[in-house]
């Protein structure tokens, strides 16, 4: 896995960049700075964010929230010096996926990078299982106002049209609205 590490102390960016490789990964920078490593984020397309919270310029909240902004949502691991919880409750709040105090050991770091790609690829499917789900709805409607069709038979024509034509329903749905207009009359 790729891993792009923002530490602003050298000597702690060593010691991760080096933990990651004995792990198996790939580090990208260490970055000296949360907008250092936005910039690398852009051009290096990681796997997932080793920020640390207090840094210059940008902190690694701040930029792991600017980075999903712009599409480039990933897993993230907060890594910080100290304990606290108004520090814990914000990176929750923020998206983090995973959250270390330093010093950090070499099973701690793995196992954070575990549950934080876990934990994102969770999220990941319940945004698209939401999105699958506004589609099938939207597909629906279009059904049943076109054709006048009960709820629970614009369903299951959604259904048999997927089984038929060996397709997820969320994909015969989208066909759908995409061809809203076939359905509409003139």
């Amino acid at each position: 896995m790729k891993v792009l590490v923002a530490e602003d102390d050298p000597l702690i960016a060593l010691g991760l960049t080096e933990r990651l490789r004995s792990l198996g990964h790939e580090p990208v920078g260490p970055a000296a700075d949360g907008a250092e490593a936005i910039e690398l984020a852009r051009t290096t397309s990681p796997d997932l964010y080793l920020f640390d919270v207090e840094m210059p310029k940008v902190d690694g909240l701040d930029a792991a929230a600017q980075l999903a902004s712009e599409g480039l949502r990933r897993p993230v691991v907060i890594v910080t010096g100290v304990e606290d919880a108004a520090l814990v409750e914000r990176s929750v709040a923020g998206g983090v996926n995973a959250f270390l105090t330093k010093p950090i050991d070499t099973r701690e770091l793995q196992a954070a990078i575990a549950l934080a790609a876990a934990r994102h690829a969770e999220l990941v499917r319940a945004e698209q299982a939401l999105e699958d789900r506004k589609v099938v709805e939207r597909a629906k409607g279009l059904l049943m106002s076109a054709l006048g069709l009960s709820e629970q038979d614009a369903f299951r024509r959604l259904q048999l049209t997927a089984r038929e034509r060996n397709l997820r329903l969320a994909d015969v749905a989208a066909r759908i609205v995409d061809q809203q207009s076939l359905l509409t009359k003139r």
